[in-house]
């Protein structure tokens, strides 16, 4: 019955003037004091979403965070980078891209000598310090350092894509997977390598290729001395030690540690190869495989042995790679 007043009452709590002279509008909820319309902000007490999306039926509490989303239906990204001519949308990342070429890392972790562009990310980066997961899924125990990844796994429950590409008949939980999912279409690769000629659409790949001439293995398991260069290759070893893998397939019987890897695996099934090569047009389950491939086209060979000096165009061929120079200690 509460709720319902407030309802009644939407955009009708107290008015008080403020000792300035300027008008303030008071939340009789929370307390909270506004110069503007309490309108928007009673729908987070009353859950009103008054503004709705006229393709997907996705209801919004404002008009701007419903501008926003009708965005991403569209396509269009009206933020630009006047270094590089990079659009984006929202703004926040392009503000995010921005620290690609400032490379400015104002948060520092107290515990190792990683730096960020963002206070956000230094949180997340020190749960792998903390160990802590401290967002759990209430329908199946699953707990995790992020809250984006609790959404997303979330999904799995839900079934929900409400992210649709305007070139072809995709859609996604997120929009960022959207995004990524864009370059696929436009061949865009923002993200460039300082140290060698290799460029990837999404920062994540730049970082973890990054890693390569840094030796940089961030990413250590608790049970074994064992350390790697990016969460994903973590996750597949530990579930050795535990035996968990939450992610389970709903054709066959297989199940895996990651996510990423089950949405891989379920391409086989549906027979589907989104991520196709703009110079041969060969087609791939996921844009990893791709990467990989165009490097055949490139002649780029980026994996050095560091006892020889002999290089390679694929990881998988230096780690085969048995040298000759190599010393083992009896």
């Amino acid at each position: 019955m509460k709720s319902e007043s407030r309802r009644r009452s939407l955009g009708k709590s107290p008015q008080t003037p403020a000792a300035t002279g300027s008008k303030m509008y008071h939340c009789s909820d929370c307390g909270k004091s506004f110069t503007g319309s309490l309108k928007y902000h009673e729908c987070i007490h009353t859950r009103d979403k008054l503004h709705h999306c006229g393709q997907c039926g996705k209801s919004f509490t404002s008009q701007s965070h419903l501008q926003r989303h009708e965005r991403i239906q569209t396509g269009v990204r009206p933020y630009f980078c006047y270094q590089c001519g990079n659009s984006f949308n929202p703004r926040s990342h392009l503000k995010q891209h921005q620290h690609i070429h400032t490379r400015e890392r104002p948060h520092h972790c107290g515990q190792c000598k990683k730096s960020f562009s963002f206070q956000s990310a230094l949180y997340r980066h020190q749960h792998i310090h903390t160990g802590e997961r401290p967002y759990h899924c209430y329908q199946c125990g699953n707990s995790f350092n992020r809250h984006c990844h609790l959404k997303q796994h979330q999904h799995i429950h839900t079934g929900e894509r409400p992210y649709h590409c305007g070139q072809c008949k995709k859609s996604f939980s997120f929009q960022s997977a959207l995004y990524r999912h864009q370059h696929i279409h436009t061949g865009e690769r923002p993200y460039h390598c300082r140290q060698c000629e290799r460029s990837f659409t999404r920062q994540s790949y730049l970082l973890q290729h990054e890693r390569i001439h840094t030796g940089v293995r961030p990413h250590h398991c608790g049970q074994c001395e064992r350390s790697f260069t990016c969460r994903s290759t973590l996750l597949r070893h530990e579930s050795i030690h535990t035996g968990v893998k939450p992610y389970h397939c709903g054709q066959c019987e297989k199940s895996y540690a990651c996510l990423s890897h089950l949405q891989r695996h379920e391409r086989i099934h549906a027979g589907e190869k989104p991520y196709r090569c703009s110079q041969c047009g060969k087609s791939f389950r996921d844009q990893k495989a791709l990467d990989s491939h165009q490097q055949s086209h490139s002649g780029l060979k980026s994996y050095l042995c560091g006892q020889c000096g002999r290089s390679y165009i694929h990881a998988s061929s230096l780690r085969r790679h048995k040298c000759s120079n190599l010393v083992i200690s009896s």
